[in-house]
């Protein structure tokens, strides 16, 4: 797309609604790696739904419970963890609508004695547009691979490389 006079005030609205989604991502990382869920809520519409593969959650509510949970919360199942996000992809469906596609990359340190666990990954997401700016509705972690991580392949929703769907084509 060329910039011009008609599409100035588009084009620059677009490419702020990129950078507050790409925001977005980057601190519910943040705060996931700091084990602080209050901090990821805001990132959410109070109807969110997560699904990890192996867990998930429906609602803002069941979410901090599954997040804060003091037997088997972030904090409680990890000493340390390190989100990483990158290739970024997103689809606006409408002004107020995007579907979203990142790459995850998460180191995990348990609490208990066993190895390191990482994930490979991508976070699919639906975001819309709130009156307090950009949130997610809506968000998929599917799993290329894992090493020494505690959830059973069979339990990730695994991504399928066969789907053209799935890849963004």
């Amino acid at each position: 797309m060329i910039v011009n006079a008609d599409n100035l005030i588009a084009t620059v609205q677009r490419m702020a609604d990129e950078d507050a989604i790409e925001r977005v991502l980057y601190t519910y990382a943040f705060h996931l790696d700091a084990a602080e869920p209050q901090g990821m809520l805001p990132l959410f519409t109070e109807d969110l739904y997560v699904s990890y593969g192996n867990h998930g959650a429906s609602g803002a509510e069941a979410y901090l419970h599954t997040l804060a949970n003091p037997d088997t919360g972030i904090a409680a199942f990890f000493a340390g963890t390190s989100h990483h996000v990158s290739n970024v992809v997103i689809d606006f469906v409408d002004e107020n609508t995007a579907n979203v596609r990142s790459v995850l990359l998460a180191w995990h340190k348990y609490n208990r004695e066993r190895p390191n666990g990482i994930v490979y990954g991508r976070y699919h997401d639906v975001f819309v547009r709130t009156d307090e700016g950009w949130k997610i509705t809506r968000r998929e972690q599917q799993t290329a691979g894992t090493d020494n991580y505690h959830a059973r392949p069979e339990k990730m929703l695994m991504i399928d490389r066969s789907s053209r769907e799935q890849s963004g084509e």
